[in-house]
């Protein structure tokens, strides 16, 4: 005999389908991101093969990725590299490398929990998100002022100053790719500053 406890509910089966997809989801944007950074790493003159080794993949696999950008595109303007650029995506990538450094460097930061969610693609750069990651790091520069190097405060103040009234401007290259540039540049000064 079967009671209702022994019966999958719809309301179970879709909670359980909706973790999936977003580990699906997570997977397919990570894959996108990825070319997109092979066709930027192409446009700054790397070879193949170079891209492949550092990619971990083989070069067959980078050239199939090169070749979908097709000659007859109109060539994009080169990616600027500097850490001092006002557009949102590239404003939240540095505020996310700001939380990981923080993360790392302070037992129990508040921030955290929203670097790992950020990590496993369950949270997403929403504005919900970002203010919600805003206001960890705000309170994390707070309770750790003594241990954290006076660039983490910095860093922030251009970061929140940027994101409360944001440039007008048209950035080159997609916003997850802004992000991810962002967010690994502002860690390497951020740790150059802590080891200086």
């Amino acid at each position: 005999m079967t009671g209702a406890d022994d019966t999958l509910t719809e309301e179970q089966a879709e909670r359980m389908l909706a973790a999936m997809n977003e580990v699906i989801r997570a997977g397919e944007e990570m894959r996108q991101l990825r070319a997109e950074m092979i066709q930027l790493f192409a446009g700054l003159g790397w070879t193949q093969d170079r891209i492949a080794r550092i990619a971990d993949m083989s070069q067959p696999a980078v050239s199939k990725q090169v070749a979908k950008h097709k000659p007859a595109d109109p060539p994009r303007a080169p990616m600027e590299l500097s850490l001092d650029q006002r557009d949102v995506p590239w404003l939240e990538g540095r505020l996310w490398g700001l939380a990981e450094e923080i993360a790392e460097s302070c037992d129990a930061a508040r921030c955290a929990r929203h670097v790992e969610a950020i990590a496993r693609g369950k949270k997403r750069f929403t504005p919900r998100d970002v203010d919600e990651l805003r206001r960890s790091v705000e309170e994390d520069l707070r309770r750790h002022r003594e241990r954290l190097p006076a660039a983490f405060r910095d860093a922030y103040d251009v970061i929140s100053r940027g994101l409360d009234v944001p440039a007008k401007v048209i950035a080159t290259g997609s916003p997850s790719a802004r992000r991810t540039l962002a967010h690994r540049i502002q860690r390497d000064r951020l740790g150059d500053a802590t080891r200086a």
